[in-house]
């Protein structure tokens, strides 16, 4: 199923150092491109600022800092792939939180390699589930809106 998706893009400076074999390697820099495929919930305005404002702070806590003193990463190897899964849990969440859905997360630590987690599966059964719960939400309001006509019809065809 297609839909309209907006697309964000976010960098972030950081060092980090990563585990092979039991060896901390060296530490060293990148800037990491975060790119975010979005599906906007709903029929309402949209603000892309307060999303892009949003997920700035949220990457604030990680810009020009020691990945490896940051907690999940004190404790886990703060590769590409974990860094990727690690922000598209907590991304979901916040966009989730402000009427969005997170379809897909790439990632790249240099311009020639990207890791990229697809959430198109998911994100179908959540979009049908919505569909539904507005169906429901309509038969029942225009339930309500009947009955309160029957009423106010007979109270008012009584007089």
């Amino acid at each position: 199923m297609k839909y309209s998706q907006y697309n964000f893009k976010f960098y972030l400076n950081a060092n980090h150092a990563i585990w092979l074999g039991g060896v901390l390697g060296q530490n060293h820099p990148h800037t990491w491109e975060i790119s975010l495929d979005t599906i906007k919930v709903g029929d309402d305005f949209i603000q892309f600022d307060q999303i892009e404002k949003s997920v700035e702070k949220y990457f604030a806590g990680f810009q020009d800092s020691d990945i490896n003193k940051i907690e999940p990463f004190i404790t886990t190897n703060p590769t590409l792939e974990n860094l990727c899964g690690y922000f598209k849990n907590e991304l979901g969440k916040l966009l989730g939180n402000k009427g969005w859905l997170l379809v897909r997360i790439e990632m790249s630590e240099t311009p020639t390699r990207s890791y990229i987690i697809d959430l198109t599966d998911e994100v179908d059964v959540i979009l049908a589930a919505n569909r539904r719960e507005r169906e429901l939400s309509r038969n029942f309001s225009s339930a309500a809106d009947n009955m309160l006509d029957q009423i106010l019809g007979s109270k008012d065809s009584g007089e």
